[in-house]
């Protein structure tokens, strides 16, 4: 992975959570990665794994939309579709330290259920 480029690490990471293989995602990410999400606030990669890291076998695939890479920070957004009819679209911010994800932070998109909108409970 050193000679990859930023893109195709992030293709690679989705590529892995899809198929659980938690021992790339582990290696892709530094010591000391950090994850935000609107459940996890700046938590490490310990926690992450322990909270954010279940199997995959309710996704049916990963649609990577459109990734965007300046420098050392990259968005990507894709559409997740789940097995059962159930899709929802976010976008992720990534930063790297080297060849490394540093940290990642999740924005949610909305959800749809066989195509229709599912309006989600509020806060």
């Amino acid at each position: 992975m050193a000679h990859a480029s930023k893109a195709d690490t992030i293709r690679a990471i989705f590529a892995a959570y899809l198929a659980n293989d938690r021992t790339f995602v582990e290696n892709a990410f530094g010591d000391d990665f950090r994850f935000t999400s609107p459940y996890d606030d700046n938590i490490d990669k310990p926690a992450y794994f322990e909270r954010c890291w279940n199997g995959s076998d309710w996704i049916e695939r990963h649609e990577l939309e459109r990734i965007f890479v300046e420098g050392d920070e990259a968005f990507v957004t894709y559409r997740c579709v789940a097995k059962g009819g159930r899709t929802f679209r976010n976008t992720e911010f990534f930063v790297f330290d080297g060849d490394k994800v540093k940290r990642i932070d999740v924005y949610f998109g909305a959800a749809y259920q066989d195509g229709a909108f599912v309006k989600q409970p509020s806060a």
